[in-house]
């Protein structure tokens, strides 16, 4: 009995309460988290507020302590979506030795984590073109932020430190625009993946194959 009386002290003593900021966060994660789950079956403009709250386990009225609206949480999704790939990709271009040890590790994170993040790429390919304003322009903006991103580190080569801004972004976009051609393969054809690594390593290598015939006009 002192036994059992003892591991119960120890038990509430050890166990510490979850913070009112966590639950917070875990209710705003629930959120974000259905909202992926409904938009899996239809676009992101055919969901309602009600049923992502149902969801996620939550009254309506609660919806509005963690976002302002609908869009507000698709644009936080399209953030969520974004931000780990970005960082993802950008450890595989921190130490630029070589192109080909660049594009190599780049696409095959690229494959990893579209594998182990498929809904979220699902999401971002279906509203690039067919959502609704501000998550279409959040997608936009952080499009535009990988690729400026991506030109910043591109001006670590010895061989493009002398290039003008304005044609490093442009070689920047031609690499994420291929990399978007890439996600959308293996989303398509999931059973091809091997090939289609290949095909985007092919395709970024002739991209900077162009790279030292470079001349820009003024």
């Amino acid at each position: 009995m002192g036994d059992s009386a003892e591991a119960i002290t120890l038990t509430v003593v050890t166990t510490e309460p979850v913070s009112r900021q966590e639950r917070k966060q875990r209710t705003r994660q629930a959120l974000l988290d259905a909202a992926l789950d409904l938009v899996a079956e239809r676009g992101f403009s055919g969901l309602s507020l009600r049923e992502v709250a149902k969801q996620a386990g939550i009254v309506p009225t609660a919806f509005y302590r963690h976002f302002a609206s609908m869009d507000e949480l698709g644009v936080a999704l399209v953030e969520e979506s974004m931000r780990t790939l970005r960082t993802m990709i950008r450890s595989a271009r921190t130490r630029p030795a070589a192109y080909n040890d660049m594009i190599r590790t780049s696409v095959r994170i690229l494959r990893e984590h579209v594998r182990a993040h498929e809904a979220h790429f699902h999401f971002l390919t279906r509203e690039r073109y067919g959502g609704t304003g501000p998550v279409r322009q959040a997608i936009g903006f952080e499009l535009k932020l990988f690729v400026s991103e991506l030109a910043v580190d591109l001006a670590r080569f010895d061989n493009l430190r002398e290039w003008l801004t304005e044609d490093l972004h442009l070689l920047a976009d031609l690499i994420v625009t291929t990399m978007l051609t890439t996600v959308l393969e293996l989303l398509e054809t999931p059973s091809r993946d091997d090939e289609i690594v290949r095909t985007a390593e092919r395709r970024l290598r002739l991209i900077f194959l162009g790279v030292p015939n470079w001349r820009s006009v003024p």
